[in-house]
């Protein structure tokens, strides 16, 4: 995981809002972009560029691809801010 990529992937609103719609658990693409106002090909690129950053992972069932949240690089993610807060402090 680059740490420019990850703040890259986080930079954007709607992949934010994947990620929180991930903490409940897995959902599908179509899952997903049912709640986002953008088309499924925009939230596809959005799953993509999270892929990427590690911050998520997917699966397939059948004909479906589950997407979760890969935890260790979220956690990796909050000990850099934590310590970049107690620098500061």
């Amino acid at each position: 995981m680059g740490l420019q990529q990850t703040l890259k992937a986080l930079s954007d609103p709607i992949r934010r809002e994947i990620l929180n719609l991930l903490k409940q658990g897995s959902l599908s693409a179509g899952e997903i972009s049912s709640h986002f106002e953008v088309t499924d090909a925009s939230v596809s690129r959005h799953l993509a560029v999270l892929k990427e950053a590690d911050l998520i992972r997917d699966r397939r069932e059948g004909k479906f691809i589950y997407y979760e949240l890969n935890a260790s690089v979220l956690e990796e993610i909050l000990l850099w801010v934590r310590n970049l807060q107690g620098e500061k402090g």
